[in-house]
C-alpha cells in the first residue's frame, strides 16, 4: 500500500524529496574518489622506513543533474545546486589517505553522509507526514604506480575499485495510514585512471586526474575529471583549489543513479 501511495505522488512532493535527498548524497559525496586530492608529491619528504603517508580532508561544492529512481517509482529528472543540497544535510565525514613507497602507492577514501527531509503529502483524501532519511557509505581502494618522476612533474597510473552502499528509509503517518518502507543498493565499480602534477615553480603546481570505470560490471559507466592549482605551503602541507566533474550511470531492478556532478573543490594534503 505504501508503494501505491508513493507512486500516486510522482508529480507531488514525495518524489521531489527523494530527488533532493539522493542529489545531496551524490553532490556531497558522489562516488568521490577523494584519494584523488592527494596531489602527486615531489618534495623530499620520507620517513626512516622509506614510506610516505598522507591524509587529505576536502570539501566539494558540487551541484547535480540527471535521473534517479527508488521505491519502484519512475525515474525523476533532477537539477539541484549545492545550496539546495545543503538544506538536507545532517552529518558527514570525508577523508582520503595515501601510503607510498617509491613508485608504488596505495590510495583509499572513506566517506559517509546522512540526509533527511520532512513535510506533508496530500493525495486525494489522504493527508500524511512524510519523513525521508538517506545514508550513503563509499569506500575507494586503488593501487598506483609512478610512470614519470621528473623535476618538472609526475605521472601516475592507478587501478582499483569503489564500493557503494546507499539506503533510504521512508515513513508515512497520516489520517488513514501509518506505513514505512526501505530501499537500498550496494555495488562495486572497477576503476582505472591517471594522476599527474606539473610544477610551475618552487611553491605552485597544477594537478589533475582522469578516471573511468564501471564498464557494465555494476554501473554502465562512471568517469571522474579534475583540474586544480596547488600551493606547497611546506614540505608536509599543500593546498589545492580547482574544479571537478563526476558522472555515474547505475541501474538495477528499478534502482537508478544516472547523474553528473560538478563544482569547485578545495582540499589540504598533510604528509607525515
Amino acid at each position: 500500500m505504501l508503494a501505491g501511495i508513493v507512486g500516486e505522488r510522482v508529480t507531488m512532493k514525495a518524489p521531489r524529496y527523494l530527488t533532493c535527498s539522493f542529489a545531496a548524497l551524490l553532490g556531497l559525496t558522489g562516488q568521490a574518489a577523494a584519494a584523488d586530492l592527494l596531489a602527486p608529491e615531489q618534495t623530499e619528504f620520507t620517513t626512516e622506513s622509506g614510506w610516505e603517508f598522507a591524509f587529505a580532508p576536502y570539501v566539494w561544492a558540487a551541484g547535480l543533474d540527471g535521473d534517479i529512481a527508488q521505491f519502484g517509482l519512475p525515474a525523476v529528472e533532477v537539477d539541484l545546486s549545492f545550496t539546495d543540497i545543503l538544506k538536507h544535510f545532517d552529518i558527514g565525514f570525508m577523508g582520503a589517505g595515501e601510503a607510498r613507497y617509491g613508485r608504488l602507492a596505495f590510495l583509499t577514501d572513506l566517506l559517509y553522509v546522512k540526509l533527511s527531509a520532512d513535510d506533508e503529502v496530500e493525495a486525494r483524501r489522504v493527508k500524511a507526514d512524510i519523513s525521508l532519511t538517506t545514508e550513503v557509505l563509499t569506500i575507494l581502494g586503488t593501487a598506483e604506480y609512478r610512470l614519470i618522476d621528473a623535476e618538472g612533474g609526475t605521472l601516475d597510473a592507478l587501478a582499483g575499485a569503489r564500493v557503494w552502499w546507499v539506503k533510504t528509509d521512508l515513513d508515512f503517518s497520516g489520517n488513514f495510514i501509518d506505513a514505512s518502507g526501505s530501499d537500498s543498493a550496494t555495488w562495486v565499480d572497477p576503476i582505472i585512471g591517471v594522476r599527474g602534477r606539473l610544477n610551475l615553480g618552487p611553491e605552485f603546481f597544477l594537478t589533475s586526474w582522469a578516471m573511468i570505470g564501471g564498464f557494465g560490471v555494476s554501473s554502465e559507466l562512471t568517469w571522474d575529471l579534475m583540474g586544480a592549482l596547488g600551493y606547497q605551503a611546506s614540505d608536509s602541507v599543500s593546498l589545492i583549489a580547482g574544479y571537478r566533474g563526476l558522472s555515474v550511470d547505475y541501474e538495477d531492478d528499478g534502482f537508478v543513479f544516472d547523474v553528473v556532478q560538478q563544482g569547485p573543490i578545495l582540499g589540504a594534503v598533510i604528509r607525515f
